[in-house]
C-alpha cells in the first residue's frame, strides 16, 4: 500500500505531471512542419503519457528517484520494442540479441532519410522510431528534472532548445501557437512548483502573492521578444562548403533541389535589370556527368576573373550574329560561392573579393568571399542564329567533352524509347529538340512540387526520371533531367544548368531598364544542347514556366517565327517567364496586359484573418477571467469562503479599487459598500463567512452556507460593476487586471487615488 501522503502534495504532483505532458507536446509541435504528422504523432503521445503516468504512480509508493527513472526506462523500452521490434522480441516487449543487432541499421536508415529527405518528410518506420524513441527518453529526463529534482526552469531551457531544432533545420516564420503553448506550460510548471515550496496561507486568496504577476510578466516579455524582436534579426544563411547545402538561402549544386524549391519561407535573393529584349536567366553552375543517381557539378581549372584566359570570346561561326547585352545584379539574400550571371558572360565588373571563372561553362566561383551583398554588372555576348542556320547544324561537333554524351548502363528503356517516339520524323536535330520541348510542355504533363514526393520519388536519378515519364508530374529537375537524358539517347551532347528564373517585375525602372525581383523559390534547372559553330543552346521543357526556345527565320520580321508566333529574342536564355506560377497546376499567373497593379482585385481574406486574430487575442483575457470567476463561484457553492471572497477582491482590482494587504476583510467590505456601490446585505454574508474561515478552528469551509456565499459573491460583483462608470466597467471586463495582480500584493494596494474610480 502506498504511504500516507498529503492530498495537496498528490494534487501538486499530478498538476506537474500534466504540465510536463503539455510542455513536451508543445515543444514537439514545430516538428510537424518538418515531418508530416502521421503515426509517429500518436506514438509520441502514447509513449509520453505512459512514461509520465508510470513516474506518477511510482512516486506514490515513495520509491527512490533512481528506481522511478529506471521503471520509466523499462516502460519506454517495452513500448519501443513492442511497436518497432516486435518481430525480433521475446513476448513482443522484451528485446533480444537480434533486436540490438537491428537497432544500428534502423538508426542509420533514419539518419540517411533526414540527410537526403525533403521537408516536409513523409516518415518511414526508422524515422518514426527515432522521433518516438527520442521523445520518450526526453520525457524520462524532463520528468526527473521537474518532479524529482524540482528544477522546472532548467527543464524549460531544455524544452525550448528542443523546440528550436526544427526551426534551425527548416527556417520558417515563428509558430506563434506552439510558442505560446510552450511558454504557458513552462510558466505553469514554475508556478506550480513555487506554490508547493511556500508555507500554507490562511486563505487561498492571499497565497503566493505576486508570483502570478511575475510569471505573467515574464511570459509577456517573452512573447514581445519572439513576435517583435526576432523578425528583426538577420536571417540565417548557409555557407556552401563541398556543394552540399541544406535548406536556406543558398544553392544546392548536386541537383537535388527539392529542399530549395519547397522551402517553407520565400525570401528575395536578388534584383536585376538588363538591356536585353527579355530578362535573361542567371546561371550559377552547370552539371554534365550523370552517375545514374545524381548530376555532378562540372569541375575544371578556373582562372582569375581579371585574367585574359577567364572569359574569352566564344568560338562562334563568322556568319552567326552576336548581340551584346548588359545585366546588373544586386544580391539581397544569397550566400553562395557561385555567382549568378547571364550567359555567356564576357566581362564582370563591380565584384568584391577574389573570384575565378571557368571558361568552359562561363560560370564564376568565389575563391575568397561570397555572393552576399554583391552588386555587379555582367556583359554577355549572345549568339543569335536564324532558324535556317540552326537547322543546318548538327548537335555535337568538335570541342565537346565525352561526358556530355555519357549514359548510365542501367538507364531505364523508357527514356530512349520515348525519345525515339517523340522525335520520329524530325528533319533536323533542332526540330527533334523542338518536338521534345513541345511534348513536355503539352497537356500530358503537369508541373507540381508535391506530386514527386507523394508518388514516392524525388531527385534526378535514372529511376526517378523513368517514374516521372510515367507519372508525368514533377518540377524543373525532372523535366531538365529527362530532356537531357533523352537528348543523349539521340547522340546529342547535353548538360543541365542550375540558376534562377528572371523573376517578377517590381514596376520600377533604372536607366529605362525594368527591375526584376528574384525569389528563393525561383531557383531553377534547365537543359542545354551543344550545336557546332553556335555553342550551348538552352531549352525550356518545364511545363508552365517561361516560353519555349525558338529561332526566327531569316525572312520573317524581327521577333517573329515562321508561323507568326512571338519568338524568344535571344537563344542563349529561355524566353521570359510569367510573374508567378501556380504551384498546384503549374499554370502561369500573368496579369492581363495593361492592368496596373493598384487596380488589381484586392483579396480581403488576409484582412479578415488579421481582424479575426486581433479579436481572438483581445477576447482571451475576458475568457480566462470568466472561467476563473466560474471556478471561484463553484468553489464558493462547495463551501469555500476564500473562493467567495476572491470574487470580491478580483472585481475590486479589475475596477482599479485598492485592495491592500494591510486591510482586513471587514474594513475592505465596509469601504466597498460605502464608496463603491456594493450591496450591504450580500457583503455582510461574505464578511461573516471569510472571518469564520480565517479565525474559527479548522473553519475554512462554510457550514452549510455554500449556496448563500455563491449568491452573495455574484450580487456583490454585479453591484460593483453597476456602480462603476461605463468606461471603467467595460475596461474591467475586457482587460481584467486581476489576471496579473493578485489580492494583497503591492500592485493591488496601489489604486488610482480613489475608491470609486473616476469616469
Amino acid at each position: 500500500m502506498p504511504s500516507a501522503e498529503p492530498s495537496s502534495r498528490r494534487a501538486a504532483d499530478l498538476l506537474l505531471t500534466a504540465g510536463v505532458f503539455a510542455a513536451l507536446i508543445a515543444a514537439l509541435l514545430p516538428l510537424m512542419r518538418v515531418v508530416r504528422p502521421t503515426g509517429w504523432l500518436l506514438g509520441t503521445l502514447v509513449i509520453v503519457a505512459a512514461v509520465l503516468a508510470t513516474g506518477y504512480v511510482a512516486r506514490r509508493f515513495r520509491l527512490p528517484a533512481v528506481a522511478v527513472s529506471l521503471i520509466e526506462v523499462l516502460v519506454w523500452a517495452a513500448f519501443v520494442t513492442a511497436v518497432f521490434f516486435r518481430d525480433t522480441a521475446f513476448l513482443l516487449v522484451i528485446p533480444t540479441v537480434e533486436t540490438f543487432r537491428e537497432i544500428p541499421d534502423v538508426l542509420s536508415a533514419a539518419g540517411e532519410e533526414i540527410a537526403l529527405g525533403v521537408a516536409p518528410l513523409a516518415p518511414s518506420g526508422p524515422l518514426a522510431l527515432l522521433i518516438v524513441g527520442a521523445t520518450g527518453l526526453l520525457a524520462v529526463v524532463i520528468d526527473h528534472v521537474v518532479l524529482t529534482a524540482r528544477m522546472p526552469l532548467l527543464a524549460g531551457v531544455g524544452l525550448i532548445a528542443v523546440s528550436l531544432i526544427p526551426a534551425i533545420a527548416v527556417p520558417a516564420e515563428i509558430d506563434v501557437v506552439a510558442f505560446a503553448l510552450l511558454a504557458a506550460a513552462i510558466l505553469f510548471l514554475i508556478r506550480t512548483d513555487t506554490r508547493m515550496r511556500e508555507e500554507p496561507a490562511t486563505t487561498e486568496a492571499t497565497r503566493a502573492t505576486g508570483v502570478s504577476a511575475t510569471a505573467v510578466g515574464i511570459g509577456a516579455i517573452a512573447v514581445v521578444v519572439a513576435l517583435v524582436a526576432t523578425p528583426l534579426l538577420p536571417q540565417p544563411t548557409i555557407r556552401p562548403g563541398s556543394g552540399e547545402l541544406g535548406p536556406g538561402p543558398g544553392i544546392d549544386a548536386t541537383l537535388q533541389l527539392g529542399d530549395d524549391l519547397r522551402r517553407p519561407r520565400e525570401v528575395e535573393v536578388l534584383r536585376m535589370r538588363s538591356d536585353a529584349p527579355t530578362p535573361p536567366y542567371l546561371r550559377a553552375t552547370t552539371l554534365t556527368e550523370f552517375t545514374g543517381a545524381v548530376w555532378e557539378p562540372d569541375s575544371g581549372r578556373s582562372y582569375p576573373l581579371d585574367s585574359a584566359e577567364a572569359l574569352t570570346a566564344l568560338p562562334v561561326d563568322p556568319e552567326i550574329e552576336v548581340a551584346e547585352y548588359s545585366t546588373t545584379v544586386e544580391i539581397r539574400n544569397l550566400n553562395s560561392t557561385w555567382l549568378p550571371v547571364s550567359y555567356p558572360a564576357t566581362v564582370i565588373d563591380g565584384l568584391d573579393g577574389v573570384w575565378g571563372a571557368f571558361p568552359y561553362n562561363r560560370t564564376v566561383e568565389a575563391r575568397q568571399g561570397g555572393t552576399q551583398g554583391q552588386d555587379y554588372e555582367v556583359t554577355s555576348s549572345v549568339p543569335r542564329p536564324t532558324l535556317e542556320q540552326i537547322r543546318a547544324r548538327s548537335a555535337g561537333g568538335e570541342g565537346v567533352r565525352a561526358d556530355t554524351l555519357g549514359l548510365p548502363a542501367d538507364l531505364p528503356p523508357i527514356v530512349g524509347e520515348l525519345a525515339a517516339e517523340v522525335t520520329a520524323g524530325a528533319a533536323s536535330d533542332y526540330d527533334a529538340l523542338l518536338a521534345l520541348q513541345s511534348w513536355f510542355r503539352g497537356t500530358d504533363f503537369r508541373y507540381s512540387l508535391d506530386a514527386p514526393v507523394e508518388e514516392g520519388f524525388d531527385g534526378s536519378g535514372a529511376e526517378a526520371v523513368a517514374q516521372f515519364l510515367e507519372v508525368r508530374e514533377g518540377y524543373c529537375i525532372h523535366y531538365a533531367s529527362a530532356f537531357a537524358l533523352m537528348a543523349r539517347t539521340l547522340d546529342m551532347p547535353s548538360r543541365i544548368v542550375v540558376g534562377y528564373l528572371p523573376g517578377t517585375s517590381t514596376g520600377d525602372a533604372v536607366e529605362f531598364q525594368t527591375v526584376y525581383s528574384v525569389m528563393s523559390g525561383q531557383l531553377h534547372a534547365w537543359p542545354e544542347i551543344y550545336f557546332d559553330g553556335v555553342g550551348w543552346i538552352p531549352f525550356e521543357p518545364t511545363n508552365g514556366l517561361g516560353q519555349p526556345t525558338r529561332f526566327s527565320p531569316e525572312t520573317s520580321a524581327p521577333g517573329e517565327t515562321a508561323d507568326g508566333a512571338d519568338a524568344a529574342p535571344e537563344a542563349s536564355a529561355p524566353a521570359d517567364v510569367p510573374d508567378a506560377v501556380d504551384p498546384d497546376t503549374g499554370e502561369p499567373l500573368t496579369p492581363d496586359a495593361g492592368t496596373a497593379a493598384p487596380d488589381a482585385e484586392v483579396d480581403a481574406l488576409p484582412t479578415v484573418a488579421v481582424v479575426f486574430a486581433v479579436l481572438v487575442v483581445l477576447g482571451i483575457p475576458l475568457l480566462v477571467r470568466d472561467l476563473r470567476r466560474r471556478q471561484q463561484v463553484s468553489g464558493a457553492r462547495a463551501g469555500d469562503a476564500a473562493a467567495a471572497w476572491a470574487v470580491v477582491q478580483d472585481t475590486a482590482i479589475d475596477l482599479g479599487i485598492p485592495s491592500p494587504v494591510s486591510e482586513s476583510p471587514r474594513a475592505l467590505g465596509s469601504r466597498l459598500v460605502g464608496e463603491a456601490g456594493a450591496p450591504s446585505e450580500a457583503m455582510g454574508v461574505l464578511i461573516g463567512a471569510i472571518e469564520r474561515a480565517s479565525y474559527a478552528p479548522g473553519g475554512r469551509h462554510g457550514f452549510g452556507q455554500g449556496e448563500a456565499m455563491a449568491t452573495a459573491a455574484s450580487e456583490v460583483r454585479a453591484g460593483l460593476l453597476a456602480a462603476a462608470p461605463p468606461a471603467r466597467r467595460i475596461l474591467a471586463q475586457l482587460v481584467p487586471r486581476s489576471l496579473i495582480i493578485r489580492p494583497g500584493s503591492l500592485y493591488a494596494g496601489a489604486g488610482r487615488g480613489a475608491s470609486r474610480p473616476a469616469g
